[in-house]
């Protein structure tokens, strides 16, 4: 772990951390940061509605030629974006209402990218609740890919423990499997016995999406075609969708069971926020602002920018570590965390930063 972490924070009463916050917000609402963009919003909305239409066309117009794959990258890049925008409406970036919020992300994520609004909000939900604390943050509970100690623990064979050595290698590969886990992982949800709002027109749409999606690349396209087409869309989306999310939090300090830890130093201390410019900001859709968008969830994404200096100056303020690197340095940390996981000598405790919060 390269960040640095004389934190005096496990000293402090509990109410000068909630007051350190406090003091954050006042200074964020000050600036106008938490205000509504609705202009923002309704050019992106009516931007994703004539993107989601041309693909349509497009898909029809090319017919049955092998210049489908082009389409197949351009749908890719299409539905990702649209799944940025219904993550934005889904943390009540867009509208003041609720109930338009979730609308909103419902028809982008289950009607346009074939995914379950509530599968994404229940698993999202506990992430930003606990990020990287383990037994609580479902991002780090993957069955492929160790995270914690426990996960190491089922790695017995010796393939698998070669696995786990190399595992940071096998990351990025991986990714390519995502968009269709994503898919299950939403049909699953929609199909179980757990409770669920909307869950009739969460299937009502998910089944317009990837039936209507299907039978129109079947008719347009021969079966060889439409085979390639959905594999070559469906592996473009979930490297997109991984290799946008990753980058976050994957490689910063794991929380224990027993950690004690306020809410501001909970979500920087685990966060990394990306630099490079507004192009990031368009190719990420405003997750390279991390940190920004886990202390202030509700923040539309355009002001995320804006308050990054802020944020930044008061973490240093507060003797809190800001993490911000480049996008091929945060891919690089996350290779080498996940290969160093498997060491028999490795603690994955051992930061400062998680020790000074373990009870």
């Amino acid at each position: 772990m390269t960040i640095d972490a004389s934190v005096d924070a496990p000293t402090r009463p509990r109410d000068r951390a909630v007051s350190d916050f406090t003091e954050l917000t006042r200074r964020v609402q000050a600036a106008g940061l938490m205000r509504r963009r609705p202009g923002h919003y309704t050019a992106r909305i009516t931007a994703a509605v004539f993107a989601m239409g041309a693909l349509v066309a497009g898909i029809v117009l090319v017919g049955d030629s092998w210049w489908q794959v082009a389409i197949a990258v351009g749908a890719a890049i299409i539905l990702t974006q649209v799944a940025f925008l219904g993550h934005d409406a889904a943390h009540r970036q867009i509208f003041t209402n609720g109930r338009a919020n979730t609308w909103t992300s419902l028809v982008l994520a289950n009607l346009f990218v074939g995914l379950s609004y509530g599968w994404w909000q229940h698993k999202h939900t506990r992430h930003h609740a606990k990020p990287n604390q383990v037994g609580a943050d479902p991002d780090i509970d993957l069955e492929v890919i160790a995270f914690t100690p426990d996960d190491i623990a089922r790695h017995r064979s010796r393939l698998s423990r070669w696995f786990l050595r190399k595992q940071g290698w096998f990351f990025f590969p991986l990714l390519f499997l995502e968009g269709l886990a994503l898919h299950v992982a939403a049909i699953k949800r929609v199909a179980s016995r757990e409770p669920m709002e909307r869950r009739g027109v969460e299937i009502s749409m998910l089944a317009v999406r990837l039936l209507g999606g299907l039978g129109l690349v079947l008719l347009v396209m021969s079966p060889t075609k439409a085979v390639v087409f959905l594999a070559v869309q469906l592996a473009l989306f979930g490297f997109y969708m991984g290799a946008s999310f990753a980058p976050n939090h994957k490689g910063m300090p794991l929380i224990p069971k027993d950690a004690r830890i306020d809410f501001l130093r909970r979500q920087v201390l685990t966060s990394r926020n990306i630099g490079g410019g507004r192009w990031v900001d368009v190719l990420m859709g405003g997750l390279n602002h991390q940190v920004e968008h886990h202390l202030f969830p509700s923040m539309p994404r355009p002001s995320l920018r804006r308050a990054q200096p802020l944020v930044k100056a008061y973490c240093q303020a507060h003797n809190i570590p800001y993490a911000s690197v480049s996008l091929p340095r945060s891919y690089a940390i996350i290779v080498r965390h996940l290969n160093s996981v498997g060491r028999p000598d490795r603690d994955l405790f051992a930061c400062p930063v998680t020790a000074a919060y373990r009870v």
